[in-house]
């Protein structure tokens, strides 16, 4: 005969929380799922956590009572992610915003002949400033995590007496 996995008492503000998870939109579906675990033996207190799992739509039965045991144990928090083993990250937090405060700058203000920076001109110049060579990857995702927007040129620019043949007469002189 199976032992029963009971469900703690919770406060209202957990109930609160876990009714808005499960009729959550923009949560991620895993916490929605596991949510309703926990929503599912609100409403019956006398369900089994596995049968509760499977309602949610986990296939294992042990999936069940483990998000029960985990949410007793810690809450809310209880149901989101673990922290999982991973690479070490290669990079400092200090080279990070070294890159980051760099990036901010305008290149004529630190005495460069250019107005904007390009992927290539960040990388070499951090490279001489700092002393570390970082991949074109990581310097995008950076920028971009901080909610930077790499400009695009336009293709006239590159080519533009093909574009219009009267581009070096309305230049003037270079």
């Amino acid at each position: 005969m199976r032992t029963p996995i009971v469900l703690r008492t919770l406060t209202a503000e957990e109930v609160t929380q876990i009714k808005h998870l499960v009729n959550s939109r923009t949560e991620e579906i895993r916490l929605v799922q596991r949510a309703r675990v926990i929503a599912y033996m609100i409403e019956n207190p006398k369900l089994y956590a596995t049968e509760a799992g499977m309602k949610a739509g986990f296939s294992s039965p042990i999936t069940g009572p483990t998000w029960v045991r985990r949410f007793n144990e810690k809450g809310i928090e209880g149901l989101d992610d673990k922290k999982r083993p991973g690479r070490k990250p290669v990079h400092s937090q200090e080279v990070r915003s070294a890159l980051v405060s760099l990036a901010q700058q305008k290149p004529e203000t630190l005495g460069y002949p250019f107005k904007l920076w390009t992927l290539e001109r960040l990388q070499t110049t951090f490279k001489e400033r700092e002393g570390v060579h970082l991949s074109d990857s990581t310097i995008w995702e950076w920028v971009e995590a901080e909610g930077f927007k790499w400009k695009r040129q336009e293709s006239w620019f590159h080519e533009a007496e093909k574009h219009d043949p009267e581009f070096v007469e309305k230049r003037g002189a270079s």
